[in-house]
């Protein structure tokens, strides 16, 4: 669906809501008129969203000495910021552009640390993209992972398609996680089986991902 599909006013509350939640996360004493002058808005309306979101279980607000308030994200509120953030980026102009960048280096990083191979997760656009990357790095790209995979589709882009990490048949250095709907889910399967040293994260899905460790290409 095109963002011009959606109602200009679900887009702007969604707009604050997100602006609102990666604000909070990263800061958790950020005030309401530092909120309102990063997003544009003005501090009542701040407020008023602020307010929806503590209703909505999305917020936990916390008193602290000298009559301020500490904001923090519930577990409820990662997964929302993860979900806007992941309905946004293909609404963004200049999605491609990022995403390329991002699996440029991604790849950068993956070839620094001497690896040959590896595998994507997440059968997207974003794959793709990571596809045409890789022939600008001295890597190969063995297999796509993806549990939507059923097993009547053998290939996606010439790559063996299979629903799990397992399941791969090829040895391989490392992941890239190319899921953008679901990256928070992809990113928690690999690290469980691969663990992080084998994990790497384009930088546009970093904030998809809840509390990332650490930014710049990897998890």
């Amino acid at each position: 669906m095109a963002s011009s599909d959606i109602p200009d006013e679900r887009q702007a509350a969604a707009r604050i809501t997100l602006g609102l939640l990666n604000a909070v996360d990263g800061d958790r004493a950020i005030t309401q008129r530092r909120i309102a002058a990063d997003l544009g808005i003005a501090v009542g309306l701040v407020n008023a969203y602020l307010k929806r979101c503590v209703n909505k279980g999305l917020i936990k607000v916390q008193q602290v000495p000298k009559r301020r308030y500490a904001y923090y994200l519930t577990p409820k509120g990662f997964a929302e910021k993860s979900r806007l953030t992941a309905s946004y980026l293909f609404y963004s102009f200049d999605f491609f552009r990022q995403a390329r960048a991002s699996c440029e280096e991604a790849l950068g990083v993956a070839a620094a640390r001497g690896w040959k191979s590896l595998i994507l997760i997440g059968r997207s656009d974003m794959a793709e993209i990571a596809l045409v990357c890789a022939l600008h790095h001295p890597l190969r790209i063995v297999a796509l992972v993806d549990e939507g995979a059923d097993g009547g589709e053998e290939t996606f882009a010439s790559l063996p398609l299979v629903s799990k990490i397992g399941a791969v048949a090829e040895p391989f250095d490392g992941a890239l996680i190319t899921d953008i709907a679901g990256a928070q889910a992809a990113h928690d399967a690999a690290m469980a089986e691969l663990g992080a040293a084998r994990v790497l994260v384009p930088n546009i899905l970093v904030q998809a991902i809840a509390a990332p460790k650490k930014s710049g290409g990897e998890t």
